[in-house]
Parts: structure tokens; sequence; C-alpha cells
């Protein structure tokens, strides 16, 4: 019986469950339920599972306070997509109450499993019943009751993920559009895997591939400015990097464990990895001459380094200045799927592209190192796409410029937005006249079905062409140039006086050329633009004013 679980326990765990998400990511993917081709829920999780074991994995300590706090952060940087973003919130909820502890019993996880899920409903606009999070709130509140009974964590866990399973089986019921296409909710799949993940490594299951690749902290601009101040005050000043070679013959693995726990007693940040072969060795000291002599025990120095962070300090405080001196009042941040439209968006003043869109969403911190990028006090951002709204959100905890999304859902809104951008205005009227914008036009798009189901009216086979509102199917064809001629059909009004398509990859100039001709043709009227948009996916994104 394990009656609790300490910090090294509670890392296997956290990476446990990372690797169980791995070899299910797809399986996930697959259960999207929509046509469109975004099935991405399980690798949008993956990715931000990743980044938050490999925060975990380099974790210097077994402490559950740091150790907590490395998988909020990393799960924060790495969110991608609603669902990364959920399971972002689930993490920052659960860890801001195992944080806290020394050991974690029963009660203690079914408390954090609890506020996981009021952190994660708070962090949706509009909670649907049926998803993810009616998973992780009835896993809560059956934790809760499990913990009175039992104080055994495997058997705890395991009546927990249970529980979780039967009412994901039950999101059928809850949601028609599962029922119709005959899977359960992928985000609740997703969420049953990590803690599957968790439950595995607890009683000790060895099968996991817990080797990751060495991920780049993502250092913006105002994290130096951050760090810098955080430098004036760091209780070690030296940098303190080696490797250990040649070991001494009585040397052994003991001694190198032996050696990290010494390190951790004059210092922080410490990493000693290897074997008897080669010991790399990295600490932050006062005293790396006591860490220089304690490494001789072992054997030869090699590839010594030695920086006074103190003094990098004072230079970069001098560089950062500068550069906060240079910002402008504002600047613009906007996500575009294709190279013709990042081009267009360059043309229109917006400082920063992301490259993204459905099926490729970029994270929150992807969003923030863009912003971090502009010089700029305040950056207004446009996701262009519903799924990357809450990322951009979750953007404002990762940089101190004011972000501001303005929630457009479409590349036609997004640029609608930032042609009402005035840099004479201030940043109020800015927001107000880029939100009344973006509302004003239509946005349409034709792309192509990745399942066979019925949906909206529809009845649609693998590979059909689909044409969609902002809300709904509205066409359907074997073609793409008459279908999306239908589309438009259904949604043109007499009060429209222009509509502008952008081809993608797949389409080829002659193609919309001809299209645009027949549609001036039928709407003599309307201006009609095509533009090399080069957005993968779709065949088309349609502008309708």
């Amino acid at each position: 019986m394990q009656k609790a679980i300490n910090g090294a326990t509670f890392r296997k765990m956290v990476l446990g469950g990372v690797a169980l998400l791995d070899q299910n990511k797809q399986l996930v993917d697959s259960l999207n339920v929509f046509p469109v081709p975004d099935g991405d829920t399980g690798t949008n999780m993956f990715l931000t599972m990743k980044s938050a074991g490999n925060e975990v994995n380099n974790c210097p300590d077994n402490s559950l306070q740091n150790l907590c706090e490395a998988f909020a952060k990393g799960a924060l940087r790495g969110a991608r997509g609603n669902s990364g973003v959920i399971t972002s919130q689930i993490v920052k909820g659960m860890t801001s109450v195992l944080s806290g502890v020394e050991n974690i019993t029963t009660k203690i996880f079914a408390k954090a499993i609890v506020e996981g899920s009021k952190v994660a409903y708070k962090a949706v606009t509009k909670p649907k019943e049926g998803t993810i999070l009616t998973i992780i709130r009835t896993m809560g509140e059956q934790a809760v009751e499990i913990a009175k009974r039992t104080s055994d964590l495997e058997d705890f866990l395991k009546q927990v993920i249970d529980k979780g399973e039967e009412i994901l089986q039950q999101t059928p019921e809850m949601l028609p559009v599962l029922k119709k296409a005959g899977v359960v909710d992928a985000g609740g799949r997703g969420i049953i895997v990590i803690f599957t993940g968790f439950y595995k490594a607890l009683i000790g299951e060895e099968d996991f591939n817990t080797v990751f690749e060495d991920g780049q902290p993502i250092q913006t601009a105002d994290d130096v400015i951050a760090d810098i101040n955080n430098l004036a005050d760091i209780e070690f000043g030296y940098c303190t990097e080696y490797m250990i070679i040649n070991m001494h013959k009585k040397t052994t693995e003991a001694d190198i464990e032996k050696l990290k726990e010494k390190l951790m007693q004059i210092g922080d940040s410490v990493l000693c990895i290897g074997d008897l072969l080669l010991v790399k060795v990295h600490v932050h000291t006062n005293q790396p001459n006591l860490a220089l002599g304690y490494a001789l025990e072992l054997g030869e120095l090699y590839n010594l380094k030695i920086e006074n962070m103190r003094e990098q300090n004072r230079e970069l405080k001098k560089k950062a200045g500068q550069k906060q001196e240079e910002l402008k009042e504002m600047g613009m941040v906007s996500v575009a799927p294709g190279k013709g439209i990042a081009e267009l968006m360059k043309d229109l003043m917006i400082d920063e592209i992301i490259q993204g869109g459905q099926t490729m969403n970029p994270s929150a911190a992807d969003i923030a190192q863009a912003v971090d990028k502009v010089p700029a006090k305040t950056v207004f951002v446009f996701p262009n796409n519903k799924n990357i709204i809450l990322a951009a959100e979750q953007a404002k905890g990762l940089t101190t410029k004011n972000l501001i999304v303005i929630p457009t859902r479409s590349i036609p809104e997004g640029i609608s937005a930032s042609l009402a951008f005035n840099p004479e205005a201030t940043v109020e009227e800015n927001s107000a006249n880029m939100s009344g914008a973006y509302t004003n036009v239509k946005s349409a798009s034709v792309t192509y079905a990745v399942r066979a189901t019925h949906v909206d009216g529809f009845d649609l086979s693998v590979g059909e062409v689909i044409g969609l509102d902002d809300k709904a199917i509205l066409a359907k064809g074997n073609l793409v140039n008459p279908t999306t001629e239908d589309l438009i059909a259904k949604m043109i009004d007499e009060s429209m006086v222009s509509i502008t398509l952008f081809y993608g990859e797949d389409v080829k100039q002659e193609e919309a050329e001809k299209l645009k001709e027949v549609l001036s043709q039928k709407y003599p009227d309307c201006e009609i633009t095509v533009i090399d948009g080069g957005q993968p996916v779709y065949y088309y994104i349609i502008s309708m004013e």
C-alpha cells in the first residue's frame, strides 16, 4: 500500500503521463468530430505536456515545490490550441495545491484535481459540458469521495480514472455531434490518457520512453529584463560549469550522486549528469573553489567555465535600458497560414507574423515571443482562428507588455481589423475601432471533409469539398469552384460590394482567375479580387464586405 507520493515519484508520474500521451496522440486526434481537417487535439495536448515534461525533467532537485513550478511553467509555455490551453490550466490548478506539501496523499491529490477543474473552467468563456471540462470536474468530485474511503494512492488513482472513463463514455449523450460521429470527446480521452500515464508510473511500470529532446528555453526581451532584475538579488553569483573525465579507479556511481548532493548544499541550479566515463556539471554558487575541489576527488576537470553573473547583470542593464527607450506606443502581431497572406499582412504594417492557423496552432509561448519582438509598449494580437484565441489570451501571462487580443476568428477579420489601425489614435480608440471593423466582414472558407459523417444537414464522404461560414457547413460538392460559387450564393446580400478570394496552395492561379470571371458576371455590382494566399488545407478563404 502506497500512502504518499514524494517528489521523485511525482517526477516519474509526470513523465509517464507525457510518454503515454505520446503513444496515443494520434488516437486522440482521430476523435475530432468536425469534418474540417483540424484533428489535432491529441497533438496539441501532447506538445503542451511535452513542454511541461521537459521542464520537469530538467528540474535540478526533487522538491515538490520546484517540480510543480516547472510542471506549471512548462505547460503554460507550451500550450497550443484550446485543448492545450485547458490542459495547462488543469496543471496550473493542480500544482497550486501540490506545491504546498512535502508528500501527496489521496486527500491532497483529490483537492488538487478539484482545483485543476476550477481553474480550467475559469479559462473558458463559455464552458461546454460533454468535454474535457466535464471529465476533469467529475474526476475531482469523485476523487474527494474516494479519498474518504481509502488512503492507498494506487487504489485511489485507479478508481478516479475508472470514474473518468465512465463519464467519458457518456459524453456522446451530452453532445449530439459526438453521438452522430460515434466517438467520445477527444480532449476527455486525452486527459484520461495522461492520468493513466500517472498511474502506470506510480505502480512502477517501466515501459515509458521518458527521453525528451533538449528544449531551448524561450528567452524574450522582457524575460531578459526580468532576469536582469533577478540577478541583482541572486544568492549565488558564479555560474560554474565543467566536465569530469578520466575518473579515478576508486570512483563509483554512488560518488557521482554524492557530488550532486554536495553541490546542492553550496548552490542552486544544479545539474550533475553522466556516468563513470563522463560527468557534466552546472551549478550557481558563491564558492566555485569548493565545486571544483569536490569534482577533483572523482577525476580530471575538462571544459572548465566560471562566469560572474553579477558583472553580466551590469552590462545587460545598460543594453536593456537602451532597448526600452526605443519602444513605440503600439504595434501589431497576426497569425497567417500561408506565405501570400503573410506578405499581404506585412504590407498592412503588421510588425510580426506568426506562421500558423488550422492544424498548426501556435502556442501561447510562440505568441508571447512574437509580441516581445515588437518594439512597442502595447501590442495588438490577431489570432485569426477561433482555436487560437485562448492561447493568445494565455500569452498575456508570458509577457510584460500590454498585450491586447482582438478576437478575430478568420483571416478576413484579421485584415479588416488591421486596416482600422491608426498610429495617431489612442490604445482605447484603436481597440474599439478594430473590434468594430472585424465584425462587419463576412468570412467563409472552402476545404475538404476528413471523415464520413452527417452534420449540418449534409451527408459527407471523405474528400468531398465543403464550404463553410463561421458557424456551419453551407455547401458541398465534388469540384472546388462550383462549391465555392454555391457557398457565396448562399451568403451574399445586397449590401456587399466586394468579394476577395485567397486561393490556397492546392489551387492554380488560372483556376482562381476562372472563378473570378464567373463571379464578376454573376455579381456585376461587386468588385471581385483574387490573391495568392498560399495557405494549406483551405482551397479558398473568402472575405465578403
